[in-house]
């Protein structure tokens, strides 16, 4: 089956998950399971060939929906080697897969001996970086907690706890010397109001010491200057998760979020650095398949309007989250969803896909959801040689931001400078 969609079958996958043969060596051939972050990774990672791109998706296979998943990955061993594919109980399907394998870097230790996977693990082609202690709404008995969401059981547990500045450079420029990855994307669980300002020597350290792009994800801070220093050191891509469009999803699954910084302050962050950042720069991070869709659709056409881009993510039942009991949603649904992400970034003249070697497992992304539209006429073709020649135009921008260099000095905060005085009393 040559022709299969790698957008469509990504969207199968995330949503019915995956069986493993017994013929699959993954121990040989595969990247570990990473339990690790919000536990959004914490499929395998495989690779889907298409006539446009190759689809990275990060497939859940050890979740209890995922067994009884209508996919299959089998082995078999190949004149040319070990060849992997997807078959499929009811089709007449086989289709090739890879299967990205462990790096080296992954079991090498930093100065401090912590193993860099416990640090850093590559999601797709970029490394994702969880920085800070356990987000504060696991405190307590953990009400505050996202329900989808399994930091406080693998932070600790899975990943080192506790982060140096050392550990992150070192990690990342073992990333960058054997898996090339051009994009570090860091986030961190909620602090306060010291979230944002918690991440400013993580970033300057990556842009003067490594040289690549720099993703920030935090809780939104209140106070909007923060955002023009994150800028002023060099950071690359902001993104905000405010989960549901839906208020009452979000009180209800996300109370912490919705208590301690409200929906509205995540909407205002975003409108605010996606015009201080520049269009492209940001997302707006929602979760599909729980609130009706016609909220994801609006959620979407809002994110887009404002100049930033949808990142969707296909709601994942992870075992020990407390909404595992529901059910993943249709694909027929997630289908819409998506095709909706792309066509709102051509519709708001979003530019998409434009940063180098960044392909994602965790999540369709809007450069991958224009698989799903086809011959969708004069403007879209229009749109896909405009985003072509704009991959083009920015080359020389990008390589530019990835050289490491020299970061200005920050004036104190007012924050630091009130702790201070305080100090000196």
């Amino acid at each position: 089956m040559h022709d299969v969609n790698p957008a469509r079958l990504s969207l199968d996958l995330f949503c019915r998950g995956l069986r493993v043969d017994d013929s699959c060596r993954l121990d040989e051939h595969a990247r570990g399971i990473q339990r690790t972050r919000a536990g959004l990774g914490s499929g395998l990672e495989l690779c889907i060939p298409g006539r446009r791109k190759v689809h990275w998706v990060n497939v859940p296979v050890v979740e209890e929906f995922a067994q009884r998943s209508p996919w299959q990955l089998v082995l078999r061993d190949e004149p040319e080697g070990a060849v992997y594919r997807l078959l499929h109980a009811d089709r007449d399907a086989a289709v090739p897969v890879w299967l990205p394998p462990t790096p080296k870097w992954y079991t090498q230790k930093t100065s401090r001996g912590v193993e860099m996977a416990q640090v850093g693990v590559l999601q797709g082609t970029y490394l994702g970086v969880y920085v800070g202690g356990i987000c504060a709404f696991w405190s307590g008995k953990g009400h505050d907690a996202c329900q989808f969401c399994t930091t406080g059981v693998n932070v600790g547990v899975e990943e080192e706890l506790t982060k140096s500045i050392e550990d992150v450079v070192e990690t990342a420029l073992a990333a960058k010397e054997e898996s090339g990855i051009t994009f570090v994307h860091l986030n961190a669980g909620y602090a306060g109001l010291d979230t944002v300002a918690s991440l400013e020597p993580f970033v300057r350290a990556l842009k003067e010491r490594v040289g690549v792009l720099v993703g920030v994800q935090a809780t939104p801070a209140l106070d909007l200057s923060l955002y023009d220093r994150l800028r002023t050191l060099g950071v690359d891509h902001l993104s905000f998760c405010y989960e549901f469009h839906d208020v009452d999803y979000l009180e209800t699954y996300c109370p912490g979020k919705q208590r301690a910084v409200g929906q509205d302050t995540y909407l205002r962050a975003l409108e605010h650095c996606a015009k201080l950042f520049g269009r492209g720069s940001c997302s707006g991070e929602i979760i599909a398949g729980v609130e009706p869709i016609a909220s994801t659709l609006r959620a979407i056409d809002w994110i887009a309007s404002v100049g930033a881009f949808p990142t969707v993510c296909v709601f994942r039942p992870l075992a020990g989250a407390g909404m595992e009991h529901l059910p993943p949603p249709d694909p027929a649904d997630m289908e819409v969803v998506y095709r909706e992400v792309w066509n709102a970034c051509r519709r708001h003249l979003v530019p998409v896909g434009m940063a180098p070697n960044i392909e994602v497992s965790l999540v369709l992304t809007p450069d991958d959801a224009a698989d799903l539209v086809e011959d969708a006429g004069v403007a879209d073709r229009l749109w896909r040689a405009a985003l072509a020649m704009g991959r083009l135009v920015t080359r020389p921008r990008f390589a530019h931001r990835m050289k490491a260099a020299p970061r200005p000095s920050l004036p104190a905060r007012e924050e630091d400078l009130r702790k201070a005085k305080l100090e000196t009393l």
